[in-house]
């Protein structure tokens, strides 16, 4: 193998070179060389390292410079699980460039988990050995730098070059990086396989991730709203810790005294394809860009890390593409003994530019990640289950919405979606398209007047859902079926949202987010928990019809803090938040209320609710999804129900208490919405 691709480098490199007005100029074109122990792939603007043992990515080179860093963490480029444990490894190329004039190149590191672990047999990666050495001769430090007041780590730099599997992983992995000609970054991407005969299993978090140059990167671009320069590994270093290892407040740099926190960088991954770090002065930018969803997990309202400074000691800048999250609630993918499973996940784009500013360069970013959205799926991914454009079908239809209490004629934010039908389960833990990373999801924004297209579907059996702002629940359609290459049509689907009674009373608006309360249109800064009793020293007193929910409800109803503790790290008592309203003296007060809580973060054991002082009942069986811990408004939905008596409640003036009990500041909820209805039944 070594002997013929050398065969072939030495070709392409004689065809990448012409004579241009008596000058030697490159030509755009693919060269593969293998020293070995990795393969170096480049064209005119990308040189690629990548080691075939553990398919990381040990350098990764644009306009010269190094864009990799190895300071902390994990080095370089990485996904979570490779195949170097596998008990058969197998590492080749998969698309020759001497084949086809340069045009491509793909290598791919294939592991064969035979029924044992994935990493049953460790192997050492000399790659990784040799990227390190080459930073050590260009005079980069590796580990913690002295003076930072954390030397005592030096050295202990974590190699986890063998991935994160943890015991018991029987599945096949195969590892594959892509380069064209005109490409100017690279593809990468990995097919997990489970054979019919191995055991049961299950996959933890899943992502591919960078550890980036410091030296180079400075300028991080998630959105809009988080477009800027950043702290360095230095001010990180030097930072003061906070109550989780994730947080230090600064005490130099730029932003001295801010709290910084790696998960003040998440974001929605449906709403952001691209995302990644410049350097403001070398004019360089690195991304990822995901051109489609469909293997990501949990649908469009998944929230997930991106980019931030590592956690560890040094701070190397930080880029993350989770496949497979739980940090705003969770993901799951477990396989059954004796079933026969497979799932390819990308191929991602890293991609990499050059312009004057960070500012242009994401939104050059920006655009191309709509070219690469409409090249999906990719013509030369070939040799596993990746179905051509020709084999994918297109499903279209239009939501009527019939819901004559809340007077709604559109649909605003309409999002549709094809997924693996929902467990009918009453465990609190049976799989839905929110929690599934196991299967390929696949949904699109409907127009408000319910219209929708969803594009490049697979074939396959799925449930279609709707979810739309100002609608509480979901619409739900069992058994489409979707054939390769086809169109379905599924005419007029007529929504019913679930109420139980007369409405009442609602806060918020249902929009699976507390992005309407109070700080929900900023609150990307750590310990808003710790704000709380400092904004509300008495506690969230709500009347309807009078009251702003914008001003007068927080986002999150945590325990009120006992004493100033900036670190967070403090205790508080248990808060009641009140509402007040009024019953009209014509509502015959029979039957039952039904109280209605939409929460999209949960970090209590239960919620006490009280009607006119009396107790009425206890929400339970609420589940963690560390939403407030990481500064989030929107983890994973659920809507939780409290039925009483209606005779506790009185014609005119009424009041309803919400109370969670004491513990850390970081232990409430966060409401998407809560609605009183008056029930006959």
């Amino acid at each position: 193998m070594g002997i013929l691709i050398c065969r072939n480098v030495a070709v392409m490199m004689v065809a990448a070179w012409a004579l241009v007005g008596g000058a030697m100029a490159q030509v755009a074109g693919v060269v593969v060389k293998d020293d070995g122990a990795a393969w170096t792939l480049s064209n005119a603007y990308v040189t690629a390292t990548l080691s075939k043992t553990t398919g990381d990515m040990v350098s990764l080179k644009y306009k010269g410079l190094e864009t990799m860093g190895y300071v902390s963490g994990h080095h370089a480029g990485y996904w979570e699980q490779n195949p170097s444990g596998a008990a058969r490894l197998d590492a080749k190329l998969t698309i020759d460039p001497a084949t086809n004039g340069g045009e491509r190149a793909e290598v791919s590191v294939k592991g064969w988990s035979d029924g044992e672990s994935l990493g049953a047999h460790p192997r050492r990666d000399p790659a990784t050995k040799v990227a390190h050495a080459e930073e050590q001769l260009e005079g980069r430090q590796v580990g913690p730098q002295p003076g930072s007041g954390r030397e005592a780590n030096a050295g202990t730099r974590v190699n986890r070059s063998s991935g994160n599997r943890g015991p018991g992983l029987l599945l096949d992995m195969e590892i594959r990086y892509t380069l064209g000609k005109d490409d100017h970054g690279i593809y990468t991407y990995a097919i997990f396989t489970h054979q019919p005969t191995y055991g049961a299993t299950q996959l933890g978090e899943s992502r591919y991730g960078f550890k980036l140059n410091q030296r180079v990167f400075d300028w991080l671009s998630i959105d809009d709203q988080r477009n800027a320069l950043m702290p360095n590994g230095h001010d990180w270093d030097m930072g003061t810790d906070l109550n989780m290892k994730e947080a230090r407040r600064l005490t130099t740099g730029i932003y001295k005294g801010r709290a910084e926190h790696k998960y003040d960088y998440s974001a929605d991954q449906f709403e952001t394809p691209a995302f990644g770090w410049t350097s403001t002065k070398d004019h360089i930018g690195l991304y990822f860009i995901n051109p489609s969803m469909e293997y990501l997990s949990s649908g469009p309202f998944h929230f997930e890390l991106t980019g931030h400074l590592d956690d560890g000691d040094g701070g190397d800048p930080t880029l993350l593409d989770y496949w497979r999250g739980t940090h705003y609630g969770g993901s799951e993918l477990t396989v059954q003994a004796g079933e026969d499973w497979n799932k390819v996940v990308g191929p991602i784009f890293v991609y990499l530019d050059s312009n004057a500013t960070p500012v242009q360069m994401f939104a050059d970013a920006r655009a191309q990640a709509k070219v690469e959205s409409e090249k999906w799926p990719y013509t030369w991914v070939a040799g596993v289950d990746y179905p051509k454009a020709s084999q994918r079908a297109t499903v279209a239809g239009q939501m009527v919405l019939h819901d004559p209490q809340s007077g709604m004629t559109k649909l605003s934010n309409l999002m549709v979606g094809l997924a693996y039908p929902d467990e009918d389960s009453a465990s609190e833990r049976a799989m839905t398209w929110q929690s599934d990373a196991k299967h390929y999801e696949f949904w699109t924004h409907g127009t408000e007047d319910g219209k929708f297209t969803i594009p490049k579907v697979r074939a396959g059996t799925y449930e279609l859902h709707a979810v739309a702002d100002g609608v509480l629940g979901e619409y739900r359609k069992a058994m489409v079926t979707v054939e390769a290459g086809g169109e379905v049509n599924l005419g007029k689907l007529e929504w019913e949202p679930v109420r139980y009674g007369k409405q009442l009373w609602q806060i918020g608006v249902p929009n699976r987010s507390a992005s309407e309360f109070l700080h929900g249109n900023d609150h990307w800064h750590w310990g808003e928990y710790v704000e709380y009793s400092k904004l509300f020293p008495k506690d969230v007193d709500f009347t309807v019809g009078k009251s702003d929910w914008e001003k007068d409800w927080f986002i999150y109803q945590v325990p009120h803090a006992l004493s100033d503790d900036p670190t967070g790290r403090g205790k508080g008592r248990a808060t009641t938040w009140t509402i007040h309203f009024e019953v009209a003296s014509t509502e015959v007060l029979s039957g039952h209320g039904v109280l209605r809580l939409a929460l999209d973060g949960v970090s209590a054991r239960s919620i006490e609710v009280g009607v006119n002082g009396k107790t009425a009942g206890q929400v339970t069986g609420l589940i963690y999804n560390a939403t407030i811990n990481r500064d989030g408004i929107e983890g994973s939905w659920v809507e939780k129900g409290l039925a009483f008596s209606a005779s506790m409640l009185k014609a005119g003036e009424n009041t309803l208490t919400l109370t969670v009990p004491e513990g850390g500041l970081m232990s409430g909820v966060s409401y998407d919405a809560v609605r009183l209805e008056l029930s006959p039944k």
